[in-house]
């Protein structure tokens, strides 16, 4: 079960309106979650952005969270960049704003942090790395590219089964705005809804 506050915040996700044409561009990775449900395998999903410090980051968070929210088994989601920097701070803080838990374990330039999204399952870790992290699944994954740099300049993911463009654009064109906190929230909340329109797709 979800969070008590995530649970209002996937209420009001249901106001947004996914277009025809993102819903043909999550069509792919909606493909391979349903081929790996249905052969009852694990769902390996490894969310890919350049500097894995936002899009990523909030992508892997809410794709987990939508698989618990629908009820689909055995789903594990990851993320990495082409290079390693860290997690940026407001990504943690818009989290926390949804009714994510965010606890900070380690205090260096590149900080883990744990993520729970529901009452009883492990918290998500999170800091940067690159893709191909021993943090990560070395085969049987889908790359999903959530950015169009990471996607353009890494043309090969050693190991993936299925390579899944699903650009967002970045939030980071705001850092030190006013409206900084307005696009992350806005950001987070476009993922999400996308990666709940995903799940809600899937026969178990």
């Amino acid at each position: 079960m979800l969070l008590k506050e995530i649970n209002n915040s996937v209420e009001e996700l249901k106001n947004l309106i996914i277009s025809v044409e993102r819903k043909e561009t999550l069509q792919p990775m909606i493909d391979f979650v349903q081929s790996k449900v249905s052969a009852n395998k694990n769902v390996n999903l490894n969310f890919i952005c350049t500097h894995n410090s936002r899009r990523s980051h909030l992508s892997q968070i809410w794709a987990q969270t939508a698989a618990q929210n629908f009820g689909i088994k055995n789903v594990f989601c990851y993320s990495g960049g082409t290079e390693a920097t860290a997690m940026f701070p407001m990504v943690g803080q818009i989290l926390a704003s949804q009714g994510f838990q965010i606890t900070k374990l380690s205090n260096e330039d590149n900080p883990v942090y744990s993520v729970k999204y529901a009452e009883n399952n492990p918290s998500i870790i999170c800091f940067s790395k690159k893709y191909d992290d021993n943090f990560n699944p070395k085969g049987e994954f889908a790359a999903l590219m959530t950015c169009d740099h990471a996607d353009e300049n890494c043309p090969f993911i050693v190991g993936c089964e299925a390579r899944i463009p699903i650009r967002y654009n970045d939030p980071k064109v705001f850092d030190n705005t006013p409206q900084q906190a307005e696009k992350y929230l806005e950001r987070s909340n476009e993922i999400a809804s996308e990666m709940m329109y995903v799940f809600s797709q899937i026969k178990k």
